[in-house]
């Protein structure tokens, strides 16, 4: 079962595309641009549509999903934790 999905090998957080996640669930991942998947422990319950990182993030570092630059780290974020508005800003203000 795939839990989680990302495009590039490159992103750091993902999203999440099944209901239910729950922290210490073994997940798997599907990078789209390789064809092939990933594994992580979920760290935290993690709504369907949310991101979680997929390595740790110190503030200043740039959350990258799809390839391309989603925003600021404002909170250190651990592998699969939930990565979210609450510790991801935009850069444009």
């Amino acid at each position: 079962m795939i839990h989680f999905v990302l495009h590039d090998p490159a992103d750091n957080v993902a999203v999440v595309v099944v209901e239910g996640v729950k922290s210490g669930a073994e997940l798997t991942g599907w990078v789209m641009d390789d064809d092939r998947t990933v594994s992580l422990t979920a760290r935290q319950d993690i709504p369907i549509g949310h991101k979680i990182a997929l390595k740790d993030l110190a503030v200043g570092d740039t959350a990258v999903k799809y390839g391309i630059d989603m925003g600021r780290i404002v909170a250190p974020i651990q592998a699969g934790q939930h990565a979210h508005v609450h510790n991801i800003k935009t850069k444009r203000w």
